[in-house]
């Protein structure tokens, strides 16, 4: 990068972070959708490669849900260096989400607590913004967040998300079932096997046999028990789920948080869930590894992280709250520091760590 653009960035993040975090968030949504934001990045390390549903990501890293909610801005971020990029979550219809404020940074703990209930434009808008893009593999794959709206009855979620499907399916690489989001009421409940699996049946319903991979996103707040029913759900062979992306934002608050509106009601993201997302994903790869491809996020900031969660189980890293704090030379750098670690463990693929503490290999 030029010195210049350095400085250019660094001044822009320090805007944002100068602002209301929403407020933020939009505008940096919108220099990107007007073309200020990265070029076209030099292609990947080889090495970096991982190939997952028959697709071969250029890179093991995912921009998670959250923000480019409305699918402005796909193509933008894959060019910050990401190898897939999961846009939404998308409901059937427009929302507005919840009341202002909603969204708010904790710079002592590098978290992030939002409540801002799905806001989204709807699938219909969505729908037509991606039926426009050129797809090119060897760039990124995008993904797209499925939630039911926030006025739809549990008993008919099921519609909602095979509604999503069947109107976007032909539009992305792999579709996300949202039943964790903590902000929407009642959301968290259709993860229980029932609902689970009436939602995947509906959706695999409405979609063809050759559909995107399907995957669920998992709350990091359930039991033992409860992911002991989702993992079994999950290899069902009547209609399996193609992934599990661990996890969601929590509404714990662990102890050592600094900053004084810790207790806003809301999700939590950052590095103050980064224990709990690698348990739960320890957990899941326990009972799934080998069988179910696994994705991991939260608190993800660091070449060790997206190390330690590979070697956990996880085929695929997301972040999100790191790159609102540290801006998008995270990603290359992320990656740089990748190739140095494997470089100096004589490691010749990423792909030789995935699973690596599953199997007691060393990486």
């Amino acid at each position: 990068m030029k010195v210049m653009d350095k400085v250019v960035d660094d001044m822009f993040l320090s805007v944002l972070k100068s602002m209301d975090a929403e407020k933020a968030h939009d505008l940096s949504v919108r220099t990107l959708a007007r073309g200020m934001g990265p070029t076209l990045p030099p292609p990947d390390h080889p090495a970096l490669g991982v190939t997952v549903w028959g697709k071969r990501f250029i890179n093991p890293l995912g921009l998670a849900a959250g923000y480019d909610k409305n699918a402005l801005v796909p193509d933008a971020c894959l060019r910050m260096g990401f190898g897939h990029v999961e846009v939404g979550g998308v409901t059937p219809r427009a929302q507005e989400g919840n009341d202002p404020p909603r969204l708010f940074r904790l710079p002592e703990d590098g978290a992030i607590i939002n409540r801002m209930g799905l806001n989204n434009e709807g699938m219909v808008v969505v729908y037509q913004r991606l039926a426009k893009r050129v797809r090119y593999d060897d760039r990124g794959f995008v993904g797209v967040n499925l939630a039911k709206n926030a006025d739809t009855p549990n008993d008919r979620a099921a519609s909602d998300y095979a509604t999503l499907a069947a109107l976007l399916h032909p539009y992305c690489d792999f579709m996300v079932l949202n039943l964790s989001s903590p902000n929407t009421e009642g959301l968290c409940e259709l993860q229980d096997p029932a609902s689970l699996r009436a939602i995947i049946r509906r959706v695999r319903a409405a979609t063809p046999d050759d559909a995107p991979p399907l995957l669920l996103k998992m709350s990091p707040d359930l039991t033992e028990a409860q992911m002991d029913d989702l993992a079994g759900v999950a290899v069902e062979p009547e209609n399996p789920l193609d992934g599990i992306i661990c996890v969601n934002t929590t509404t714990t608050r662990p102890e050592g948080l600094r900053n004084p509106i810790k207790d806003q009601p809301g999700g939590l993201s950052g590095m103050p869930i980064k224990a709990l997302s690698l348990a739960r994903l320890r957990s899941m790869a326990d009972r799934l590894y080998g069988r179910v491809p696994l994705v991991s996020v939260g608190g993800v900031d660091c070449a060790a992280d997206v190390i330690e969660r590979l070697r956990a189980g996880a085929s695929l890293v997301q972040l999100y709250t790191a790159l609102a704090y540290c801006g998008h030379r995270l990603i290359p750098l992320i990656k740089t520091d990748l190739i140095k670690a494997m470089r100096e463990q004589d490691i010749g693929s990423i792909e030789e760590i995935i699973g690596a503490d599953l199997r007691g290999q060393a990486a």
